[in-house]
């Protein structure tokens, strides 16, 4: 039987999922789904101007001796949000910031970046620093997207944590309700071509709904 971590009577935000001490796979079975942590092959897509990139990086270099990055705010504006947008000039996707859902007493809140393409959908959640903690928060806002918008979805959903200068990504595979965990980590900038490369390849991959 799952553990219970959860205090009768509170309301849990997204938020209050970094803050709790328990390992990301006690968090996902408590909310009914199962965590693997295991290598993951994502779908990668390299055609785009390699000039896209190379702004990106000397803008960065640019910036980053004039500013402090000692808070969430200023690693979104500097390392995050440029990639974001990037991206998404190259595919046919909406970007929603600080998107809100409320499913019930356990999973509520706002997710500080959505991705909705009419192929795919990625849930990325930025922190200051702590990337399993992080996880944590990410893993119940993907559980919420799923029972959210569940007749909508692909088979399959992606997600991102980052703490700026380094991502880890997962994906929710709906059915069975299971959360992959990638072991493996990129960092910014210098994994920029990989990281562009699989945001564009996971909104350009074609899904099949679930």
């Amino acid at each position: 039987m799952p553990r219970n971590i959860f205090k009768e009577g509170k309301k849990y935000t997204f938020s209050d999922y970094f803050e709790m001490g328990h390992p990301a796979e006690e968090i996902v079975t408590a909310l009914g789904y199962t965590l693997i942590s295991q290598l993951l092959p994502l779908p990668q897509n390299n055609q785009f101007d390699p000039a896209v990139l190379e702004n990106l990086k000397n803008s960065y270099y640019a910036l980053v001796p004039k500013i402090s990055l000692n808070s969430e705010i200023a690693k979104r504006e500097l390392m995050i949000a440029p990639l974001l947008h990037a991206v998404i000039k190259t595919v046919e996707a909406k970007l929603n910031i600080e998107y809100s859902i409320e499913i019930d007493d356990k999973l509520s809140g706002t997710i500080d970046y959505l991705f909705h393409s009419t192929k795919q959908l990625i849930v990325i959640e930025a922190k200051k620093g702590d990337l399993e903690r992080g996880f944590n928060q990410l893993a119940a806002e993907m559980i919420a997207v799923d029972k959210y918008e569940e007749a909508n979805l692909p088979a399959r959903l992606y997600g991102a944590i980052t703490i700026g200068e380094v991502w880890r990504f997962a994906i929710l595979e709906r059915n069975p309700k299971t959360l992959l965990k990638d072991i493996h980590t990129f960092r910014f900038p210098e994994d920029l071509t990989d990281l562009f490369s699989i945001l564009k390849g996971i909104l350009d991959n074609e899904a099949q709904p679930a």
